[in-house]
């Protein structure tokens, strides 16, 4: 069988010149060796593609709307700058994070705060800051909150997040949506009701409407619209009861993409199409009341198939009758996700695109750590320490959860589109390693 009958490339992924990986129009290989490995690309094109995708849905029902874009996935200067390029708005889950996006000049008034457990100095920061809303997760939050707001004489925009009830299709580690969770207020017990009476009651909310999140890496839409109607008929409560209907809902994300041939997302327009026709049928039962915006909160789904990290092969260790470790400069201070969540990656040999395949071998990762392995039983041609590995749809939570265990070095990040690169993150250095590092100075405790 030919190598490129079962690649699966993404975005504006080809194979090029010299059989290799070529993506947004540039030679992978001769990245790789510009700029080291292990290494992070992004296909630029295919984000904006994905983000035009979402807007075009709601723009084409007339719907209300903002896209915000979950930078937990990947937080950098350059991605929240193309975020702002694009239109979108920007969720936030830290002071990091916020941080982050004003040193990019993102627009405060487009960024929504998250988080369950934020702290005085982030809530702080974000008033200071002029966020343009508060998702407030928590009565502690609800508390907190008020004081700070009442010592600097503000008032805030606020969403609730709720947990309706509804468990996504996905995996168990990264459902968020069900009644135990750490997130939000349960509508199933009371909570949502009480926490709504609270807000309304003080002076320094503007209650614009409420938020949820049913789980990640979806890949149908009957849980956004059981999510739709569970919270709908909620607010014919709260219509009835506090005369109080949310101008916005913001139904969060969890857009599945495609990590192998195994995986089967819908296109991102498919989602939203859903979810606006679920609405509109429940706005039939609240008359004269205005169609909410409806906020959505893609992060995977923007960035995640767009990245890939290149790898120099090194090592080979060959066990008969058992198995082929082949390793690779990197590992699980890269993409700790096949060891968290034992998630599943397409690999290619990157300067050998179309050769055939002539073994089965397991990636393994450079760390002191058995469970560093980022993929098992994997087809390649033959391969040396002269090779490249390429690994597909790792933009999302690749570099934002990299680490430096085993004191590794954090890989650069390069952006790719119409044969330009960019350099928007560096690689990190041994000196970088140590930076914050404090020597003793006692000997009281040598």
């Amino acid at each position: 069988m030919e190598r490129g009958l079962i690649v699966n490339l993404h975005g504006t992924a080809k194979i090029g010149e010299n059989n290799h990986l070529w993506i947004g129009g540039a030679d992978t290989v001769e990245l790789a060796k510009k700029y080291g490995t292990p290494l992070y690309l992004y296909d630029v094109s295919l984000i904006r593609t994905r983000a035009r995708g979402f807007k075009k849905a709601f723009e084409e029902k007339g719907v209300g709307y903002q896209v915000a874009y979950a930078s937990k996935a990947f937080s950098s200067i350059a991605i929240i700058q193309l975020m702002d390029q694009e239109g979108l708005s920007l969720d936030v889950v830290s002071g990091g994070e916020l941080y982050t996006a004003l040193q990019a000049e993102f627009p405060a008034e487009r960024i929504h705060f998250h988080g369950n457990n934020k702290s005085v100095e982030e809530l702080e920061f974000a008033l200071k800051a002029g966020v343009g809303c508060i998702v407030v997760d928590n009565f502690y939050e609800i508390n907190l909150l008020k004081t700070l707001c009442r010592q600097v004489n503000k008032k805030v925009k606020i969403l609730l997040r709720l947990t309706p009830g509804i468990e996504a299709h996905t995996h168990d580690y990264i459902i968020t949506g069900q009644e135990d969770s750490k997130f939000g207020f349960d509508l199933g017990s009371g909570q949502a009701d009480k926490a709504l009476q609270e807000v309304l009651e003080s002076e320094f909310f503007e209650v614009l409407g409420i938020h949820c999140h049913i789980g990640s890496q979806i890949f149908e839409t009957e849980g956004f619209t059981l999510a739709i109607d569970k919270l709908f008929s909620h607010f014919a409560i709260w219509e009835d009861s506090y005369q109080y209907f949310p101008r916005v809902v913001n139904l969060g994300g969890g857009f599945g993409i495609q990590y192998t041939s195994d995986d089967t997302p819908l296109e991102p327009e498919q989602y939203v199409m859903a979810m606006i026709d679920e609405v509109n049928r429940k706005m039939a039962q609240f008359e004269g009341k205005s169609m909410p915006e409806l906020w959505i909160e893609p992060g995977r789904s923007l960035v995640g198939d767009a990245g890939t990290t290149i790898y120099s092969i090194g090592s080979q260790k060959e066990i008969e009758g058992v198995r082929h470790y082949v390793s690779v400069d990197g590992g699980m201070t890269d993409n700790i996700r096949p060891a968290l969540y034992q998630a599943k990656y397409d690999a290619y040999t990157a300067n050998k695109m179309n050769d055939k395949p002539a073994q089965t071998v397991s990636i393994a990762g450079k760390c002191c750590e058995s469970g560093d392995m980022l993929i098992w039983d994997l087809e390649l041609p033959e391969v040396t320490d002269q090779d490249y590995l390429s690994v597909s749809c790792t933009g999302a939570y690749g570099y934002s959860m990299a680490n430096n265990y085993n004191r590794i070095q954090r890989p650069a990040v390069v952006f790719v589109e119409n044969g330009e690169e960019q350099l928007v993150v560096k690689r990190e250095t041994y000196e970088d390693l140590v930076r914050q590092d404090v020597p003793l100075k006692s000997k009281v405790f040598v």
